[in-house]
């Protein structure tokens, strides 16, 4: 007879993650690809993230200035992991300025492959950061703009209003308009940057945008300039603060290379007081079967080891339920968005990511 409460516990133990060893980091978890942990390491990122000094009920001006703190510290990693890394070939690049009306401007950074002949898919590129940190003008960002341009692709990387950093202080739905404002300019300049079709896509905050600026482009009447939609490990619940078991990524992965808590703060700098926590075009997770038909071909790619893995995996079932022509993948071995960070230390997932939204942009927009 088998004994149920030693089964339970072996059950237990043999949970992934945090799930099954609290203590589990994740330089110790063995599903870890150990390039990753070992490029970690020289940060002494591969242990648990400390928390946040501040929380959703902080002070705003500490929320913002432990927010100004972290982006300059996630910018000093990434720059840290592009330094030697020989430049793309073959790619050009300019800057088109828009003019927002108040005497400021969305600037849209345009890459294309230098021997372009016909047109090509644009993918427009919203960076991530929480909708609060980092710029499309880091050091990451434009090589993953002119890897992708080097792959036969046009890019648009926008550089919108952030909630916190050096480009804030501006909550939502400041960067959500300026993302619209510059797709918009895409789609309205289809023939003059050569375009087949254009593709939205981001990672994380940008994966949120993403999907966000689709919802929108639906409630006013322009998604048929959209011809698909390629999120990665988008930051999409606002359910961090309080984890639901719905979600036990949220539970399995944290404090694997992000946290819930920092999530957390994020999101209120983003959405303060969480006024619009309802809204689909602030947290997409909100959105309802009604709001999700219709929509271009999606896909969702999640990380394996990302706090946020399960929630983009709901939105990628929900599609489904929709009717949306929609996939998914999971890049295993890796935490929040290493697929597009990890260049030097794990080429060849950085390479196959790049290949899936070439693939994906020729498939939708040929």
């Amino acid at each position: 007879m088998v004994d149920v409460s030693t089964a339970r516990e072996s059950r237990a133990v043999d949970l992934p993650g945090r799930l099954g060893d609290p203590d589990r980091t994740l330089g110790s978890d063995e599903r870890a690809d150990p390039r990753m942990v070992a490029a970690l390491a020289a940060f002494g990122l591969e242990g648990h993230t400390e928390p946040p000094p501040v929380t959703p009920s902080s002070p705003r001006d500490e929320q913002l200035e432990f927010c100004a703190n972290a982006e300059a510290g996630f910018q000093a990693v990434f720059s840290a992991l592009y330094d030697g890394l020989p430049p793309v070939e073959g790619v050009t690049s300019e800057t088109v300025s828009l003019d927002r009306g108040d005497g400021t401007a969305i600037s849209l950074y345009v890459h294309r492959p230098a021997d372009a002949t016909g047109p090509l898919p644009v993918v427009y590129h919203i960076h991530g950061g929480g909708m609060v940190i980092l710029e499309a003008a880091g050091v990451q960002y434009i090589r993953w703009r002119d890897e992708l341009a080097a792959s036969g692709l046009v890019v648009v990387g926008v550089e919108y209003r952030n909630g916190g950093g050096k480009l804030g202080v501006h909550p939502f739905p400041a960067g959500l308009d300026d993302c619209t404002a510059g797709l918009r300019w895409v789609i309205d300049h289809r023939d003059e940057l050569g375009a087949s079709g254009v593709v939205v896509s981001g990672e994380s905050g940008g994966g949120n945008l993403t999907l966000a600026v689709t919802l929108r482009a639906k409630r006013e009447g322009w998604l048929d300039g959209i011809d698909g939609v390629y999120a990665q490990c988008p930051y999409i619940s606002n359910a961090w603060a309080d984890p639901p078991a719905e979600l036990p990524s949220l539970h399995e992965n944290d404090r694997y290379f992000i946290s819930c808590d920092l999530m957390a703060v994020l999101a209120e700098v983003y959405d303060p007081g969480g006024a619009n926590k309802g809204d689909p075009t602030c947290w997409p997770y909100a959105a309802t079967e009604a709001d999700l038909e219709g929509l271009p071909p999606h896909v969702i790619s999640v990380n394996q080891l990302d706090p946020l893995r399960d929630e983009g995996l709901a939105y990628f079932r929900r599609l489904l339920a929709a009717g949306v022509s929609t996939a998914s993948r999971t890049v295993n071995g890796t935490c929040h968005a290493g697929d597009a960070i990890f260049r030097g230390a794990m080429p060849e997932v950085y390479a196959a990511t790049v290949r899936d939204i070439k693939g994906f942009a020729d498939a939708v927009a040929p």
